[in-house]
């Protein structure tokens, strides 16, 4: 039951409670004794907060009616023994200018003065300029850049990094005369953040931090924003107050406050029975399923998680934790997205579980551990990847999701324009020769190789492939597994597989040496080679194999192409709009700025995360060897020398495959410098 305690020093009486402010209890608690304090006429009460670390909307309010009911007779309440986080609440809230506060060495504090009024006739540059946060010679290009633009001052300087964003938020909220808040627990009361639905306010990239007398203290990167305003005064009925903080920051209090509350329920209460685990891995065992037994709150979780990833279209479940708190992550689209904060005591059952489901040690927790499970559910069998780290902290455990019913695609259908397409062809058709797929991980390499394989399967070619696993089945293909722990890689499998009048051969990854000397061999000896390497683009291929010391003179006969690609985010169609470019995104984008270009971006929405994006596109870039190249390639060329012959020969780099993306409205120019970057 909560308490507060009372006492008398001099003419004051002392209340303490005996912990945060932010539960009804303790708060009523709080207000009972106050109310006993006017009533018996002690008017002069000092309210200790040494016990308590945090205080919520309610205890807030008690405290402003407490002041004001004292103060009608005229009495006083003055707050002692706050800490560093409550003393920033009372700051942002206003309620410091209100109540009086007692210093940590006893020194008496009135209530604060009300702060001076926004001085919108300065200018942020000039603030910047005085807090020595940029140079005149900065603020003159910033200026420049605004008048091209159209853009404001403070979206420039955030984007070009030329200021801290702790900086020049803190000036805006100088110049506006607003509170600006470094937000963290405690600095905002969970109740309060849960008034707006979290898609409403990723969307609006706004929180609540508290609501006090039909007052709203609302987190926002731009209080200038007056519809984002209007919208959450009227979904919420209460007058709102901006308090300046960063997107991130935000962002980041959302997911917390959110997965703290709901998520558990939702995956622990509304659990959907229809997922099955797949005990036998082999395709024949796919009717001896075994029915999960119902009621167990980490099994219901575990399922849960799982089912949203696979309804959400992940790649990817990250399950981890930190010193302070567990966290459980999808990968969508690329992305990583925050669906929910467990208790940090459950974490270590939640890796158990899934060690079971992967038949693995559940005991070993110093080692990293590899294993794969199959689930059925929604009437599709689902392939996962299950990998476990070991971390100062515990486990962390990656899944990777492998949909099987995932149609396998030609190369019709993977997103190449029709110059590439027709080059990525005309290479698939040679009778022999190295063909290579690049980019980084996750960027569609090997779903380029199946398109490829599906497109060269008949009955008249032997196809084999060697993978590290093999994630899709392909009918008329001879697919082989790598087994690391039995000695058997992909340079040994390759061996093998030459004695077995191959046509085709596909090689998952090129990783070494003995792997690469053996693909260039057999590519020489009649036999059509497809691989994947992880270099960042077509060119640097080359230079790759040639550090994995491959005779130069060997590289150039046996290297007919190479296809880099990288996959971005496709804008949402269900919250799709268009608006006209500004003239610094064209010139990013190498467009010409003299004519209105409208493009397209997604405002956010419940199917997207909020993200504005949903579903990826590829983009690609491809280099066939030719007579001139193959000179280049025998004189072991450096980057240097192969970026120069690409340019020379107007090569269609990945930036400009994204930018052609982007005039058509696939994507945005955002996501293309996010992924690819800026051209050299």
């Amino acid at each position: 039951m909560a308490e507060v305690s009372r006492s008398r020093v001099g003419v004051a009486t002392y209340l303490a409670p005996d912990g945060a402010l932010d539960e009804e209890e303790r708060v009523d608690a709080l207000a009972g004794a106050i109310d006993s304090c006017v009533t018996s006429g002690e008017l002069e009460v000092v309210v200790d907060l040494t016990a308590a670390a945090t205080v919520g909307s309610r205890g807030l309010e008690v405290l402003l009616d407490a002041q004001a009911a004292l103060a009608r007779p005229g009495g006083e309440l003055r707050i002692a023994g706050a800490n560093a986080s409550v003393r920033e609440v009372l700051r942002i809230t206003g309620a410091d200018r209100q109540i009086g506060l007692i210093e940590p060495d006893g020194a008496e504090a009135s209530a604060e003065p009300a702060p001076a009024r926004p001085d919108a006739r300065r200018r942020i540059g000039e603030i910047l300029r005085d807090r020595g946060a940029l140079s005149e010679e900065t603020i003159e290009e910033a200026l420049r850049l605004q008048k091209a633009t159209g853009r404001r001052l403070v979206e420039i300087v955030l984007e070009k990094g030329w200021a801290p964003e702790g900086e020049v938020l803190a000036a805006l909220a100088e110049q506006l005369g607003v509170p600006c808040v470094s937000l963290r627990a405690g600095l905002y009361d969970p109740v309060s953040a849960r008034l707006i639905d979290a898609p409403v306010a990723r969307r609006h990239q706004v929180v609540p931090l508290f609501h006090v007398h039909g007052v709203l203290y609302l987190a926002t990167p731009d209080p200038q924003a007056v519809p984002t305003i209007d919208a959450i005064e009227d979904l919420t009925g209460h007058k709102v107050k901006p308090v300046i903080a960063s997107t991130d920051q935000i962002l980041a209090t959302i997911a917390e406050a959110h997965s703290q509350h709901s998520n558990l329920a939702e995956y622990l209460g509304d659990f959907d029975s229809d997922l099955q685990l797949v005990e036998d891995l082999s395709e024949q065992g796919l009717d001896a399923i075994d029915q999960l037994a119902e009621g167990s709150p980490v099994i219901n979780l575990i399922n849960g998680i799982i089912q949203r990833a696979v309804r959400d279209r992940a790649s990817d479940i990250h399950i981890e934790r930190s010193r302070a708190r567990c966290r459980v992550r999808l990968r969508v689209d690329g992305v990583l997205y925050t669906i929910m904060s467990p208790p940090i005591e459950i974490h270590p059952a939640l890796i158990s579980r899934l060690k079971v489901m992967a038949n693995l040690d559940i005991a070993e927790r110093r080692l990293p551990q590899d294993g794969r499970l199959q689930v059925a559910t929604s009437g599709r069998v689902v392939d996962l990847r299950f990998s476990s780290l070991p971390g100062i902290f515990g486990e962390k455990v990656v899944l990777r999701l492998l949909d099987k019913t995932q149609a396998i695609l030609d190369v019709d259908e993977i997103g190449l324009v029709e110059e590439n397409s027709a080059l990525f062809k005309e290479l698939l058709d040679r009778s022999h020769g190295l063909l290579l797929v690049t980019g980084p991980t996750g960027s569609g390499k090997t779903t380029s190789l199946y398109a490829a394989l599906s497109h060269l399967n008949s009955p008249g070619k032997n196809i084999v492939t060697i993978e590290d696993p093999v994630e899709y089945q392909i009918e008329g293909i001879n697919q082989n597994q790598v087994r690391e722990s039995i000695g058997l890689g992909f340079a040994r499998i390759l061996k093998h597989v030459l004695r077995q009048d191959p046509d085709i051969v596909m090689v998952g990854e090129i990783r070494e040496r003995e792997t690469a000397q053996i693909a260039v061999e057999a590519a020489l000896t009649g036999h059509l080679v497809l691989s994947t390497l992880h270099t960042n683009d077509s060119v640097g291929a080359i230079t790759r194999l040639l550090d994995m010391k491959i005779e130069p003179f060997l590289l150039s006969s046996a290297l007919i192409g190479v296809m880099a690609q990288r996959l971005v985010r496709a804008v949402c169609d269900e919250c799709a709009t268009s608006y006209v470019a500004p003239a610094e995104a064209l010139v990013d984008l190498g467009i010409d700025v003299s004519k209105k270009t409208r493009l397209r971006r997604g405002r956010g929405c419940a199917d997207c995360y909020d993200s504005g994006y949903r579903g990826r596109l590829p983009i690609h870039e491809i280099v066939r060897v030719d007579q001139r190249l193959q000179q280049l390639i025998v004189s072991a060329p450096s980057q240097d020398d192969l970026t120069a012959y690409a340019q020379s020969n107007d090569l269609r780099r990945l930036f400009d495959d994204g930018s052609a993306r982007v005039l058509a409205g696939e994507t945005t120019p955002e996501e293309i410098l996010r992924v690819v970057g800026r051209p050299a």
